[in-house]
């Protein structure tokens, strides 16, 4: 037996518990991961509330969670190229990386380098490639300025990063007590509430070209308030705003392949060239510790469990 995170349906936080399950068996083409760090991520709570069920069907008992890093201990028939013993970064697609065993798809893993720490590694998948694609659907070139809301936030304190690494100018839109970590990255923090619009138009007189909303709320009507073409604004958070102004919702694997992508990111990490910051580290046995820290939305990085 092994322990999962499950839930039996619908609801807040109170209905995760951590169960013991049959331990998982590899099929053709899987790996089975002893996880060590596995991340958590905002679109899972509101999976588990039941929002999304037409875009994310359930079956009860569910497990959760996308995001992980362990180390092999089988691998499936028909599995080249990994071995037990191997560490590694992943995604599970089937909502089940919160648990000490996870079955992973042999390509949806790489390699983990040895410089990157386990919680880092575990966490990284969701707001790496978010973050990646989000960037990325917007084409921030060396001379422009691109805003990006929740600038602090786990997908916005890589996306801020990968904005600075294009040579654009990069003002990011965060609480007061996280500017001075946007200001130490290269990004212009700007304060967000009432106000906000005057702000940015004083920081950048010559004009804004792109912006980015990881948070939802009317950033994407600012954005266009501020001039900013619709092909030049992504939102990842207010998919209501998107389809009533025609911007994009890029955010994922319109990046290209995860694991592909997982490998880039981990090796800027490996380098020292893009932190990963951490919150706070949970273990398995508090995952309701964690999702509450995680809904209040203020967090800076990203939370993770420890199985």
């Amino acid at each position: 037996m092994t322990k999962a995170v499950r839930y039996d349906e619908f609801g807040g936080i109170d209905v995760l518990r951590v169960d013991e399950v049959e331990r998982p068996v590899p099929g053709d083409g899987q790996v089975l991961v002893r996880v060590k760090a596995a991340g958590i991520n905002p679109s899972e709570a509101v999976i588990r509330t039941g929002a999304l069920t037409d875009m994310f069907p359930s079956t009860f008992p569910s497990g959760q969670g996308s995001d992980l890093a362990g180390v092999i201990e089988e691998v499936g028939a028909g599995v080249d190229g990994f071995l037990p013993g191997d560490e590694v970064i992943g995604f599970s697609n089937k909502r089940a990386s919160q648990a000490e065993l996870a079955l992973v798809e042999a390509g949806d893993l790489t390699r983990k380098p040895e410089k990157v720490p386990w919680e880092i590694a575990g966490g990284l998948y969701v707001v790496g490639v978010t973050a990646w694609g989000a960037v990325r659907s917007v084409s921030p070139q060396e001379g422009e300025t691109v805003v990006i809301s929740g600038a602090a936030g786990g997908v916005g304190s890589l996306a801020v990063q990968l904005a600075r690494r294009t040579g654009a100018t990069v003002i990011g839109l965060a609480s007061e007590s996280n500017h001075g970590w946007l200001r130490s990255h290269g990004v212009i923090p700007i304060a967000y509430g009432d106000g906000v619009a005057d702000r940015i138009r004083a920081t950048a007189p010559q004009g804004v070209d792109a912006f980015v909303d990881l948070y939802g709320g009317g950033y994407v009507e600012l954005a266009l308030a501020l001039g900013v073409a619709r092909e030049r604004i992504d939102t990842i958070a207010d998919f209501a705003a998107a389809a009533k102004y025609g911007v994009k919702t890029d955010g994922g694997t319109e990046a290209g392949p995860g694991a592909k992508i997982l490998a880039e990111l981990a090796a800027l990490i490996a380098d020292g060239h893009l932190e990963v910051p951490i919150a706070h580290v949970y273990p398995l046995a508090q995952v309701r510790e964690a999702y509450t820290e995680l809904e209040r939305r203020h967090t800076h990085g990203k939370i993770v469990l420890r199985p």
